[in-house]
């Protein structure tokens, strides 16, 4: 079987079993973490959550991101979170390159050289101190973010 029929056959079964679509769409529990979309984590699995207890923002570092503060702005001031977890990881995929190695690597497959220098945001301090997390540690908490 494709890929494709499998994924979209794992969600027609998920979805006319789905016995929850009358959750409240703010979060159960008043809470988003961000963290990373490493395929090793399973954020429900990781956190003990359950579906409609917190909003999972993922992107490739868990960093906050300008499309993740957008997300946490909308989570906390139209959808009442109070609290927000940011959590690293061991082995992140974004320890293995620098961003001039990711930019060159666009620059060479677009055969161009355009608008690439924002491309790949990563932190130095983030990079620097994301070796010492430990699974899903380095968490941080904020009550009552903007």
């Amino acid at each position: 079987m494709a890929l494709r029929e499998e994924i979209l056959g794992a969600n027609d079964r998920q979805s006319s079993a789905f016995t929850k679509g009358d959750l409240p769409m703010p979060p159960g529990r008043r809470f988003a973490i961000v963290t990373c979309m490493d395929a090793r984590i399973d954020p429900a699995k990781a956190f003990g959550l359950e579906e409609g207890d917190a909003h999972v923002i993922r992107n490739a570092g868990g960093l906050a991101s300008d499309d993740a503060i957008r997300s946490l702005v909308i989570s906390h001031h139209l959808l009442g979170t109070e609290e927000l977890f940011i959590a690293a990881h061991t082995d992140c995929g974004m320890l293995t390159f620098t961003n001039d190695e990711c930019r060159a690597l666009l620059r060479d497959r677009a055969d161009a050289d355009r608008a690439v220098s924002t491309s790949c945001p990563f932190p130095t301090s983030r990079r620097a101190s994301a070796s010492r997390y430990g699974p899903c540690a380095g968490r941080r908490s904020s009550r009552g973010f903007p």
